[in-house]
């Protein structure tokens, strides 16, 4: 897919300006964007994902451009899977109803078909045995793997990850890194904004680095961070091997 900004800035009504003039041109198969917290990443991801609306600019994807009218956004954003930082899951549904009502009310499937592409994908993350479960009784993890489920059962034209393990422990972290990987391998495309460098370094192709609202390094992950041009890039990867560390 090809992501194209054009002047694109974000200010929210504190006059708080969180994107600020950002250009960007780019074929992109798996893209992380890192940063420091504050620095736009998410609000970059919902802008692209038609979640949030840019103060000014624009953003054209496979050199569509995105008309942010609500009732155009509604057909765009069916075509794109989003994952949010917290499952946001349906709380009174049970496992395969969140994939299987979805499908059948936004995106036109026949509950037959609905039910097998559900069961298909939750039998692949291991969850065939939580389908009856609601989500109160899963861990983060398996919340995480449905909501990925539920994001790519329609298959999308790609999927856009916010964070989605910053809420998890460590060894769900690698449940959920280790699909969005093996997504990658499927030839899924994706971006995601992620602080973890390990994962963003070894399985993202391109790295996009946003500090205080611009992009100030944007190329192969294992360039970037290996040979980091911008002494804010350098710092903000000392800061978190100091933190590993410790």
């Amino acid at each position: 897919m090809r992501i194209k900004l054009k002047n694109l800035s974000k200010t929210f009504s504190d006059e708080r300006k969180i994107l600020d003039n950002i250009n960007f041109d780019e074929e992109i198969k798996s893209l992380a964007i890192i940063g420091p917290s504050g620095g736009g990443k998410s609000t970059l991801l919902k802008i692209i994902a038609g979640l949030l609306s840019p103060t000014s600019g624009s953003v054209e994807v496979d050199g569509t451009l995105i008309n942010f009218d609500e009732n155009e956004l509604v057909k765009y954003r069916k075509s794109i899977g989003f994952i949010f930082q917290h499952d946001g899951l349906f709380k009174h549904m049970t496992v395969l109803e969140n994939i299987v009502n979805p499908l059948v009310q936004v995106h036109g499937y026949k509950l037959s078909e609905a039910k097998e592409a559900a069961l298909s994908y939750l039998k692949r993350f291991g969850l065939e045995k939580e389908i009856n479960k609601f989500p109160y009784e899963l861990s983060g993890g398996q919340k995480q793997r449905v909501s990925i489920a539920r994001a790519i059962s329609f298959k999308p034209r790609f999927l856009l990850f916010d964070e989605p393990t910053s809420a998890l422990d460590p060894e769900y972290t690698v449940e959920v890194l280790d699909i969005i990987n093996e997504l990658k391998e499927d030839g899924v495309n994706f971006i995601i904004v992620t602080h973890e460098m390990g994962f963003a370094r070894y399985a993202c192709e391109k790295i996009c680095f946003l500090y205080g609202g611009k992009i100030l390094e944007y190329g192969e992950s294992s360039k970037v961070f290996t040979n980091p041009s911008s002494m804010e890039l350098k710092r903000f990867l000392s800061k978190l091997l100091e933190w590993e560390k410790v």
